[in-house]
């Protein structure tokens, strides 16, 4: 049954980090009620977000939104080792995968995606499920390795969902339209409700017989067990005196059961099977079952689409949380990229940890749900600075998941516009806005973060990119105080005026991570005095699902 609506749902848990280290430090054994996760394969690209101006164009340049690590290294073999060096199904398997592939970019990724399996069935609860989806690239090898992971029998199903229909012809391949979804469960104890359909026209339209007893038309369906029953299996006489051979499988009915259908007048007797009525009245009140080919749900588009390559749509992430677990359970997604999982556990009512190696996804999810679920929404982050020395650390660390983080941060909220290394252009991010509704395009806030030593040459070379973007206002964000004659030279810049209501603000601003920490944002108009349109909103949902604009 559904938890009560008065139970604790409207929280979750953002990690920031390697979901492996993640998952061993915080997430607890037998914590988790679902799993989904759609771990990253390509052997040749990086995976972008994009992000599209209002004309439909796309932004100069993409933002990396996670390189492809898949490689074999030090550190695949360090993993490899470690591994194997255990007994059991898993070492086993990857000793037969480097047998058969050695090296490769492929071994890397199985190598990498074990331990992390490992982890995931050890948080799952026993009446957990996981939902891997991935595309057929690595299906194959996947499916045998959560084989050895969750063992033969917790195999629930392969789930077909086709994802597109074709598009431009092709002619020395068929075109590749569907995705996999594997799903296991923890055990055979797990929980699962049965998804239905509404009849179609075309379903309706099977059901041509009719005995005219009153129970309306009806079809029929086989009696014959689909997996091997000894225990079913036996001749059935019917009332007639005829006897029938048990199917090779056996039957669907126990022999009792058998004969209160016959005497129901369910049964049709032909001249070599036996088959069962249903009848359309029945399977109206109660729809169709859902099958493991999924037809019915379309790739992402139109105002669900935020930018992100790998985005899945929030109808398939709903159908599999509303199957797999109940209002108030956790789900948990170790990859979760734009965080559409996320999303759809938060309308469902469901609690959350979404786990990504990015401070661009986190920034991202963050700025969704707030858009989507409003302000009051609870969000703890993990991983993230929470400090000013925390903020050195992740600098040192890594300069471009800095600039990410502190172009996320409240008061900012601006989006990426670099990520290509070495070719810096003086814009990290941008916010755009537009104060006058009836322009063509809207004005700039040209970011720019610097994690090391400043001095007032920044300040010119950001004046300078103002000057040739043609942007409305500039700001320079800092670890480093900055010096008088920065500020000097800030100053210098004077103001920028709203076009509608003539409002002034600075027009080159100098932010330090401090400053920004303890709440002192960028001076700049409200959206009350202007339209934001820095992201691509996610739809805002009311009372009844009700979806306006945003992200």
């Amino acid at each position: 049954m559904e938890a009560q609506n008065s139970l604790r749902w409207d929280m979750g848990t953002l990690y920031y980090g390697d979901n492996l280290d993640i998952l061993k430090r915080y997430i607890a054994d037998e914590s988790v009620d679902l799993v989904y996760l759609d771990p990253p394969f390509n052997s040749a690209q990086s995976y972008n977000a994009f992000f599209h101006e209002k004309d439909g164009t796309e932004a100069a340049s993409q933002i990396r939104a996670f390189e492809d690590t898949w490689s074999w290294n030090i550190e695949s073999q360090k993993v490899y080792d470690e591994l194997t060096m255990q007994a059991g199904k898993v070492s086993e398997v990857l000793v037969a995968f480097r047998t058969f592939l050695g090296t490769n970019d492929m071994m890397a990724y199985l190598a990498m995606m074990a331990p992390r399996l490992v982890e995931l069935k050890r948080v799952l609860k026993p009446t957990g499920s996981l939902y891997l989806h991935c595309d057929p690239t690595a299906s194959h090898y996947l499916k045998i390795l959560c084989d050895a992971v969750f063992g033969l029998a917790c195999y629930r199903n392969e789930i077909i969902w086709q994802r597109t229909t074709a598009g431009k012809p092709i002619f020395r391949n068929l075109p590749k339209n569907s995705d996999t979804i594997f799903w296991y469960s923890k055990t055979e104890e797990y929980l699962f409700k049965p998804i239905f359909l509404p009849l179609t026209e075309e379903d309706k339209a099977t059901f041509n017989r009719d005995d005219n007893d009153g129970r309306g038309p009806y079809n029929t369906q086989p009696i014959i067990n689909p997996g091997d029953r000894p225990n079913l299996k036996y001749i059935y006489k019917d009332a007639n005196g005829k006897l029938w051979p048990s199917p090779k499988t056996g039957w669907r009915f126990n022999e009792e059961r058998m004969r209160q259908l016959e005497k129901d007048g369910r049964l049709v007797f032909g001249k070599t099977s036996i088959r069962e009525k249903y009848y359309l009245n029945e399977r109206e009140a109660k729809g169709k079952q859902l099958p493991n080919i999924w037809t019915d749900i379309p790739i992402v588009s139109g105002d669900e689409r935020l930018g992100y390559p790998t985005q899945k749509p929030v109808a398939l992430l709903e159908r599999i949380i509303k199957a797999s677990s109940n209002e108030g359970d956790t789900v948990l997604d170790p990859f979760c990229g734009c965080g559409t999982t996320i999303d759809a556990a938060e309308k469902l009512k469901r609690k959350w940890i979404g786990i990504d190696i990015t401070q661009l996804a986190t920034s991202l999810i963050k700025n969704r749900l707030r858009d989507t679920y409003g302000e009051k929404i609870e969000i703890k982050t993990m991983g993230e600075p929470v400090s000013v020395q925390d903020a050195i650390a992740l600098a040192e660390r890594d300069k471009y998941q800095f600039q990410w983080w502190a172009l996320g941060l409240k008061g900012v909220d601006a989006r990426p516009v670099e990520q290509k290394k070495g070719a810096d252009h003086g814009i990290d991010g941008k916010i755009l806005f537009r104060d006058d509704p009836r322009a063509t395009k809207p004005e700039q806030i040209i970011i720019q973060v610097k994690g090391g030593h400043t001095s007032v040459k920044d300040v010119r070379d950001l004046r300078g990119v103002l000057d040739r973007e043609k942007a409305a206002i500039g700001v320079l964000i800092t670890l480093e105080e900055p010096t008088k004659p920065m500020k000097e030279e800030a100053a210098s810049m004077g103001f920028y005026t709203h076009q509608m209501n003539g409002q002034k603000f600075p027009k080159l601003q100098l932010r330090t991570i401090k400053e920004l920490m303890e709440g002192r944002g960028i001076e700049r108009p409200s959206n009350v005095a202007a339209t934001d349109e820095t992201f691509k909103k996610a739809k805002a949902r009311g009372k009844k699902d009700e979806q306006t604009t945003m992200f």
